[in-house]
């Protein structure tokens, strides 16, 4: 199976950490929290502190990473940066690393046209790297919807 990023490891985030681990995947979840990590670590996912705000503290964390998943759908705290420059900023970066698949959380407390935003830059990068992306749109206040939607297009990505 693959190395897998889960850039943003809240509840959702750690729901999905376990499913995915459960896949057989190995997975990295971030978090801005150190007194979090053991709740990452709990969930199945080897833990890191960064914050998604500054790309620079995420870059050790996808090193040996196949796929990212970028689960900022309810970061209301500079969503316009996290859906918009900070996103684009990294999928550029994204080309010259392992990563060779992105999963966008389209949906949640963000305004949607910012994750319409962000969903853009992300099928762009697709299309002008060649790398597979997915973006979700489910509604992360239907859980189990949410988190079915989730591991369903990690597998499209390893799937093509």
């Amino acid at each position: 199976m693959a190395r897998i990023l889960v850039v943003g490891c809240g509840c959702r985030g750690r729901a999905l950490a376990s499913a995915l681990a459960e896949d057989g995947h190995a997975v990295r979840g971030t978090t801005r929290d150190h007194s979090c990590l053991g709740e990452v670590e709990a969930a199945g996912a080897d833990a890191v502190v960064a914050d998604p705000d500054r790309l620079g503290t995420l870059l050790p964390a996808i090193e040996g990473v196949s796929a990212l998943c970028w689960l900022m759908g309810t970061a209301d705290a500079n969503a316009d940066a996290l859906h918009g420059p900070r996103l684009a900023s990294l999928v550029e970066m994204l080309v010259d690393t392992h990563v060779r698949g992105v999963v966008y959380e389209a949906a949640g407390s963000v305004p949607p046209e910012l994750v319409a935003g962000g969903a853009e830059i992300v099928r762009r990068a697709g299309a002008t790297y060649g790398m597979p992306v997915e973006i979700v749109e489910a509604d992360p206040a239907g859980h189990e919807r949410w988190l079915s939607a989730m591991r369903s297009a990690v597998s499209r990505l390893f799937a093509g």
